[in-house]
């Protein structure tokens, strides 16, 4: 078993059987932030050994040769790893490694790896964002038995002292990533000899912190608009999307533009496990920014925190000269091309309600302290095996002080499958954070129009 540090046991209790409309932030606890906690709730020092240095601020100076929407030089480029983690290392590190992590090291012993280099805490957010956080800290509150939330304002991170795993589960789901942005991204099944066709993707995003502060949009979570640019036979393709604050009361919204037909029609089926488009079944729609979506079928439990070793500062998989057969490679992607680094992280379980029905029997979430986003997770199929390891490669993009994904991975133990999302390498642009859209943008009528 692995060491977790159990934090809290009792009070994580009592605020799980609390009523739904406590706020989970007291004063005492929100004068933390600045202070002994950095702005968003993670612990300012660094450990004991000194192995996770201290925050300091983050990496919030645009690095030199930086082209907003280009290119992102390594921070670090002249670090070498401090030591690798092979299968015959698993014991000596174990502490350090989750499940997923020693299943991935023993079923690919041949071909993957883990590099471990020095820690940066280098995850950043706006000064605007952080006086958000700690003004609306004791005003948000759970609705709903905990899957619906009031009180956020355009805030992000609405529990930065959480007690519950629904509260760090929500910190992820409205982390700061920029108020919108336009990018485009491949995602990839790679079969097991290492091959796959590209599927090109056109996103354009807006969030919590970016939408007009008008009364629709009051419990707005995103709103996205997605195109499919490739392959030729879903060329076309477009999904509008619009989550809020209480999926249970107001579910997901989304619509589906059918290039064939020439229609824009509902697609409730673009939530909870069903496949995701394009994916082959080799992820769920809720699989998409590690999760997404409501989390009314589970119970989810607030673990602790661990140290463990996490992907992150991966400007190495980011490069733009590496093509994405590069990257790409049998089994899992190119570790070569992988960063890893000791960081301390959140620890939620969900276990699926009686009664509800999920491809996943249940799932283990591993949590950035300094950016509260999924960075790797485990999902166990209905006889309790270990089914799909997922990885999540954090970049601290500079140009918008945004601490963000850049690939995800979702591994399949059983079939030797796997998908990769948020690859752009080889695209004509990344991600553009300047860019903005009224809410006339997200609906159906102009999904209908710009698909014209």
């Amino acid at each position: 078993m692995n060491k977790i540090v159990m934090l809290c046991v009792a009070a994580v209790a009592l605020i799980a059987t609390a009523s739904p409309g406590l706020a989970a932030t007291t004063e005492a606890e929100a004068a933390r932030l600045g202070a002994d906690l950095t702005p968003i709730g993670a612990e300012r020092a660094g450990n004991a050994d000194g192995t996770i240095p201290a925050w300091d601020g983050g990496l919030k100076t645009m690095l030199p040769g930086v082209v907003p929407g280009i290119s992102r030089p390594n921070p670090f480029p002249d670090e070498k790893p401090l030591f690798t983690i092979r299968a015959a290392d698993v014991e000596r590190y174990k502490d350090k490694l989750t499940p997923g992590q020693i299943a991935m090291l023993t079923q690919y012993a041949g071909s993957f790896f883990m590099n471990v280099y020095p820690s940066h805490r280098t995850a950043a957010l706006p000064e605007n964002v952080y006086a958000a956080i700690r003004e609306q800290a004791t005003k948000v509150q759970l609705e709903d038995g905990g899957y619906g939330l009031s009180g956020l304002g355009l805030s992000t991170v609405p529990f930065p002292v959480p007690m519950t795993g629904q509260e760090a589960m929500w910190n992820h789901l409205v982390r700061y990533r920029g108020q919108a942005f336009d990018r485009r991204v491949v995602q990839a099944v790679v079969k097991r000899d290492g091959s796959f066709t590209p599927m090109i993707y056109h996103d354009l995003l807006t969030f919590r912190s970016g939408v007009p502060e008008t009364p629709e949009n009051a419990d707005i979570v995103l709103k996205i608009v997605q195109e499919i640019l490739q392959p030729q036979q879903l060329a076309g393709t477009k999904l509008l999307g619009i989550d809020r604050l209480n999926p249970v009361r107001e579910p997901r919204k989304a619509w589906m533009y059918n290039a064939g037909a020439r229609r824009v029609l509902r697609a409730p089926e673009i939530a909870y496990d069903n496949p995701g488009i394009g994916a082959d079944g080799a992820r769920t729609n809720d699989n998409y920014e590690m999760f997404n979506g409501a989390l009314d079928r589970y119970d989810w439990k607030l673990v602790g925190k661990r140290e463990i070793y996490i992907p992150y500062n991966a400007n190495m998989l980011d490069d733009r000269s590496h093509e994405y057969t590069d990257i790409l490679k049998p089994n899992h992607l190119n570790p070569d091309l992988l960063r890893y680094e000791l960081h301390r992280v959140w620890v939620v379980e969900a276990t699926l309600k009686e009664g509800m029905r999920h491809l996943y029997s249940r799932r283990v979430y591993y949590l950035d302290e300094d950016s509260w986003s999924i960075v790797g997770g485990e999902h166990y199929d209905g006889r309790g095996e270990l089914w799909r390891v997922s990885e999540a490669h954090l970049i601290q993009y500079t140009e918008a002080t945004v601490p963000f994904y850049c690939v995800e991975a979702l591994y399949d133990l059983l079939d030797g499958r796997y998908i990769a999302f948020g690859m752009n390498n080889q695209e004509p642009y990344e991600i553009n954070f300047d860019w903005r859209a009224d809410d006339d943008f997200y609906t159906p009528s102009n999904l209908r129009r710009i698909a014209n």
